[in-house]
């Protein structure tokens, strides 16, 4: 099975000049809609379908596969989704939207929101406030919805998989209708 290829993003910048290359970002379509690198279209990491990416690829395969994400984290995911499923040449961008704009790379900006790991924060500390506040107030038992969220957040970070951020990504606010599509580069 191939390993996982990895990229700066300088050196993306350098290959982008000098040809054509495949950049999928794999960050929710808000996300995307913010801000991201010119040469990259949004391929959401909870709607991958590796199989279906490979075979739109037009014969393509053997050409090199860029993935992009905020930092690197899903990227990695997504990276490793499409190795399993047989894309032998798969290359993770290093530092990832985040490491472009730092590098003054051309990026398309539209409207601004709110990250998908800002609102796993304010959603976690929100439950846990309100559970701490419920068992002072109502119920000692309340202190289950604090503890709740505290095991998830731990198995969160043993296991680099977080479902509420899985959840967020699917909520209305973070997709894109076609009207929300206006983008400017900068």
């Amino acid at each position: 099975m191939a390993t996982l290829k990895t990229i700066s993003v300088q050196e993306l910048a350098e290959i982008g000049d000098q040809k054509k290359v495949e950049l999928i970002d794999v960050r929710t379509p808000a996300e995307f809609r913010e801000t991201h690198a010119t040469i990259a279209r949004n391929v959401p990491l909870d709607a991958l379908n590796p199989e279906k990416l490979l075979a739109d690829r037009n014969g393509s395969g053997d050409q090199p596969l860029y993935v992009i994400c905020n930092s690197g984290n899903r990227s990695s995911k997504a990276c490793e989704k499409l190795i399993h499923a047989g894309c032998e040449n798969v290359v993770n961008v290093e530092g990832g939207t985040q490491a472009w704009e730092q590098a003054n790379l051309p990026v398309v900006r539209g409207k601004k929101t709110v990250s998908l790991e800002r609102q796993v924060r304010i959603a976690a500390g929100s439950l846990v406030l309100l559970g701490s506040v419920l068992a002072l107030t109502v119920h000692p038992y309340f202190a289950g919805l604090a503890a709740f969220v505290g095991a998830g957040l731990v198995f969160a970070g043993v296991t680099d998989t977080c479902g509420m951020a899985m959840l967020l990504a699917k909520m209305p606010w973070n997709r894109v209708s076609s009207d929300d599509q206006q983008c400017r580069v900068a």
